[in-house]
């Protein structure tokens, strides 16, 4: 489904990602995961063509995303549905109308069929019956799974979730867990999750990339990284306080660091 090969990204002097390959089989759920800061929702950027990559590239079936024409590229994002990160819910509409928005911008179908497919997509993800409230008055899971709705609205092949999981209570992470993994195969869509919630994503993903520096630390099944030789992967995995990644940022000595004067 995506095929990203010898990818460099900079911002100003720090190299987000340093020549790296990886590839997004179709119906499957791809995870992205690692330490914050290390590029996840970067990386979702460049398969969207939000921003361009010093080298490198990022094909999407057959189609080099950033070689596209701005009309062909708006043709290919309308098959790219995307869940972001706060939800990002248009607040002076319903939830009805955010559901409605994208088709009424980019189809030429009456009232009565857009009708029709709103309710079809809320009802996927258990809303119909909240249709006609505001943001403002959804709980953070229901906004989730409203934003879930809108990435489903244009039926598109694939849909890349940005953090799902971050600020939900269990309940409302269950449902999300289970939503996105009976969604992928229902629909037989292709989804990548980028998150640094180790269990819920490992529970429902099929392959993870682990990124660190730029590079791929690791790769596999959630079962081949939880039986990693690597002791980085073993402390991410495992969310293990100290390791490869120590607990203390390098300092000097706590002895002469007391003693000192200043």
């Amino acid at each position: 489904m995506i095929s990203i090969r010898n990818l460099t990204f900079s911002r100003g002097d720090r190299k987000i990602f340093d020549t790296i390959s990886l590839d997004i089989m179709p119906h499957k759920i791809t995870a992205i995961m690692g330490p914050s800061g290390t590029g996840k929702t970067t990386l979702l950027k460049l398969i969207g063509g939000q921003i361009k990559p010093d080298s490198g590239s990022v094909l999407v079936g057959q189609q080099n995303v950033h070689t596209l024409s701005r009309s062909k590229l708006f043709t290919l994002r309308k098959k790219m549905g995307m869940l972001f990160q706060s939800g990002a819910l248009l607040t002076d509409m319903s939830v009805y109308d955010n559901i409605a928005f994208p088709i009424r911008e980019h189809t030429k179908l009456p009232e009565s069929m857009i009708r029709t497919l709103v309710l079809m997509k809320l009802n996927a993800v258990g809303l119909r019956g909240a249709r006609h409230l505001m943001p403002s008055e959804l709980s953070g899971g229901m906004a989730r799974r409203v934003a879930m709705a809108r990435a489903l609205a244009l039926d598109p092949n694939m849909i890349m979730y940005d953090e799902p999981f971050t600020g939900q209570d269990p309940i409302s992470l269950g449902v999300l867990v289970k939503l996105i993994q009976t969604l992928n195969q229902t629909l037989g869509l292709t989804s990548i999750i980028v998150s640094h919630d180790v269990q819920e994503t490992a529970a429902i993903a099929d392959y993870i990339y682990l990124l660190s520096e730029g590079k791929i630390a690791g790769q596999g099944t959630p079962q081949e990284l939880n039986n990693s030789p690597s002791a980085w992967v073993q402390q991410f995995m495992q969310a293990k306080a100290d390791g490869p990644v120590p607990f203390h940022y390098p300092a000097n000595n706590l002895t002469n660091d007391l003693l000192a004067n200043n």
